[in-house]
């Protein structure tokens, strides 16, 4: 695997379930929104500072990204970064977009996710945003 540079997004985040049949809400935005329908739930991942406190969420994640575009054809990529992460026993909570992945850690576990990304050869920029 070549030698990947990941961010760290500069805030935390809050992971939230609502009902499938909810509007997006109107508190959902900012620089690191994203939102996800199924029939079962609607999910929106955006700073947990605007997440209204009665909303069903996990709080205090922090978001690490690929620096850059990862091709679509990409095979084995998540897989690898999530054993490593496994093997240090981080949990994850993984959002791709179009361009590229991103990895949700809590706060709790930012650096040991900084280190097992790191033991593989990449580089981590970006500290643990306060609160």
């Amino acid at each position: 695997m070549d030698r990947l540079v990941f961010e760290t997004h500069p805030e935390r985040l809050a992971i939230t379930r609502l009902a499938p049949d909810a509007a997006v809400p109107p508190w959902c935005g900012g620089a690191w929104t994203t939102v996800s329908r199924t029939r079962a739930e609607l999910s929106v991942i955006c700073a947990q500072a605007v997440v209204p406190s009665e909303v069903r969420q996990e709080r205090d994640k922090i978001a690490i990204g690929i620096v850059g575009v990862v091709p679509m054809t990409t095979v084995g990529l998540l897989a690898s970064l999530c054993r490593a992460l496994a093997d240090k026993s981080v949990p994850v909570f993984v959002v791709s977009t179009y361009d590229t992945d991103w990895l949700l850690v809590s706060v709790e576990n930012h650096a040991k996710a900084k280190s097992a990304l790191e033991d593989l050869g990449h580089e981590v920029r970006g500290a643990c945003p306060a609160t």
